[in-house]
């Protein structure tokens, strides 16, 4: 399978084409969101250059901190990378963390806030469904590079390796749907209770959703990234997914101890006026 074309004296990356796509499609519905908000969508368009910096940065410095089986099995390790510094910079052959990618494009939005004075948590949430929307589209260049794939099944909708004999899970293409449904389970959550949540909710319903799925996901995987003989990004998942949730909850039981029902707002208010 082609990996991109040439045009003129440069190559083209497919992968890049496709990342491009997902930050383009995930911006148009930030604006959308912002829109909603009443929110000046300018805003969207100039954090996107500093999102687009921070999430390479940080997915590349994840990467070349936790490569993959396959690539420390070809001596591509983080200390290969560290005395090869042309090599560690050469995002265009690949190999890019989700996991840095995230938090490189959350301390570039926090940057942009501060220097902006603009609501962090708010656009924290804005940026929530807009981010699973870029990395469901994302995960397709995963297809083209033939990186991504999970454990031999008979399953008819199998993928081929070049290579490997047999069929294969197509994580990208789970991952991919997993991501879809995040973007529609926020969007629909940010629409149905849009008066009880708090600023910052629906950013900790993505960590959880996302967390959940990338920790089931990586069951199958074949080239996963191990540190201390721990795979990394699931054990990542899973924490950043349980700390998220229980966050959540302690957010909202708290708000609900501090919040005077209704009933209890009336008495008090009449025992005032009485007195």
């Amino acid at each position: 399978m082609p990996t991109g074309f040439w045009l003129g004296p440069i190559y083209i990356h497919f992968y890049g084409i496709i990342i491009m796509l997902g930050a383009i499609a995930a911006a148009f519905l930030a604006d959308r969101e912002a829109r909603r908000r009443e929110l000046n969508q300018d805003f969207v368009w100039d954090g996107l250059i500093w999102v687009l910096i921070g999430g390479i940065i940080g997915a590349r410095i994840w990467h070349i901190l936790t490569p993959p089986l396959s690539m420390e099995a070809q001596g591509i390790t983080t200390l290969f990378y560290l005395t090869h510094p042309l090599d560690a910079i050469a995002i265009w052959n690949g190999g890019l963390g989700i996991p840095g990618a995230i938090i490189g494009g959350i301390f570039a939005l926090y940057l942009f806030t501060r220097r902006k004075k603009l609501n962090f948590p708010v656009w924290l949430d804005i940026a929530s469904p807009a981010v699973a929307l870029g990395q469901a589209i994302g995960r397709w260049g995963n297809f083209v590079n033939q990186e991504l794939y999970g454990r031999q099944t008979n399953l008819p909708w199998g993928i081929t390796i070049p290579g490997l004999p047999g069929k294969y899970h197509p994580l990208f293409l789970y991952e991919s749907i997993w991501n879809f449904l995040n973007m529609g389970f926020l969007l629909w959550l940010g629409r149905r209770f849009i008066g009880r949540l708090k600023s910052g909710d629906i950013f900790l319903v993505y960590l959880v959703f996302y967390g959940i799925g990338r920790f089931l996901l990586e069951f199958l995987r074949l080239d996963a990234s191990f540190v201390a003989g721990i795979d990394i990004n699931q054990a990542l998942a899973l924490v950043v997914a349980i700390l998220a949730g229980a966050l959540l909850i302690w957010r909202h039981r708290r708000l609900q101890k501090v919040e005077p029902s209704p009933v209890n707002s009336q008495e008090n208010a009449q025992e005032n006026i009485k007195e």
